[in-house]
């Protein structure tokens, strides 16, 4: 068996050298700009208060996923796809840097055309997320999912959004709504999570802050934009909530009572207090009869008939 010469091995080792760099970092770049259009997502929640995810759960929030332009392709069978961030949130608080992930569904139906969406998935609980960090996640049967509502003060009453793990949005023409997803998969992106924080990094340790690699400019900007959305969604609802106790707090104005005269006239009582106030009107008192008058000469009176 014949041998290549030793400058014929070397060339090759160089070239696979130089093809492993150039991949590496076609794959940074590719991530770079994944974190940018995440942050562009972020951004635009922030500005349409009318009809974005509401305060009460971003401030709750235990995870976020942002899946920006994921596509939708449908000619009777349906197929979803796209690559997005998520981040969890700390024990103190603040969020966690963010974990690479992939979005993969199908759907069966009279369906046809291209439609690319931003999607964003916000975790209520704990469950949802060990799920997706030991592996992956089926939304509707591993982890409850439900469209969410939109507009920062919408509330959460209805009986399937209170059951849901996770509440699911998408914007597709310039305003976000509720979508569903049952039968979506979310998965973990390893590939591009070694990519950015060095081989054999689990998502476990991207989250404590363990992984062996730092993150680029653009990827920590995620997280700093989500801290952001975050503490303006906590100041509007810690606001709201000290508008809500002065009002309920405020003193109601005294009612006071009036008093009709015979004349028309009328006054008012005051509803507080012991002081008293004279009658607009006295009493005249009544005359009393006047003694017998002393009569000198004597009357002269007409006799009866």
């Amino acid at each position: 068996m014949s041998r290549l010469p030793r400058p014929a091995l070397l060339r090759i080792a160089v070239l696979s050298l130089a093809l492993g760099i150039a991949t590496s970092a076609v794959a940074g770049q590719q991530e770079d700009d994944r974190a940018r259009q995440a942050v562009r997502v972020l951004t635009d929640i922030q500005q349409i208060p009318e009809s974005g995810i509401p305060d009460k759960l971003l401030d709750e929030a235990r995870g976020i996923v942002v899946v920006p332009d994921a596509l939708k392709v449908g000619l009777v069978v349906g197929g979803r796809r796209g690559h997005g961030l998520l981040s969890v949130k700390n024990p103190d608080g603040t969020w966690s840097n963010p974990s690479f992930v992939k979005l993969t569904g199908g759907s069966i139906g009279f369906q046809a055309g291209v439609q690319s969406a931003d999607i964003v998935l916000v975790f209520r609980s704990d469950r949802g997320l060990d799920n997706i960090v030991n592996g992956k996640v089926t939304l509707g049967a591993d982890a409850g999912v439900a469209a969410g509502p939109v507009g920062r003060n919408a509330g959460t009453a209805t009986d399937g959004q209170l059951k849901a793990e996770i509440w699911s949005w998408s914007r597709a023409r310039g305003l976000f709504a509720g979508i569903a997803l049952d039968g979506a998969v979310l998965s973990i992106d390893d590939e591009a999570n070694e990519s950015v924080y060095g081989r054999d990094t689990t998502p476990r340790m991207i989250f404590e802050g363990r992984a062996n690699g730092q993150p680029s400019t653009a990827v920590v900007d995620f997280r700093d934009r989500l801290e952001e959305a975050s503490n303006i969604a906590r100041t509007a609802r810690s606001n709201a909530s000290a508008d809500a106790n002065a009002r309920a707090s405020a003193p109601r104005p005294a009612a006071s009572s009036a008093t009709v005269h015979s004349s028309g006239a009328v006054s008012a009582a005051p509803a507080t207090g012991s002081a008293t106030t004279a009658p607009l009107h006295a009493p005249q008192q009544a005359q009393q009869p006047s003694a017998f008058e002393t009569v000198e000469s004597p009357v002269q009176a007409e006799p009866l008939p």
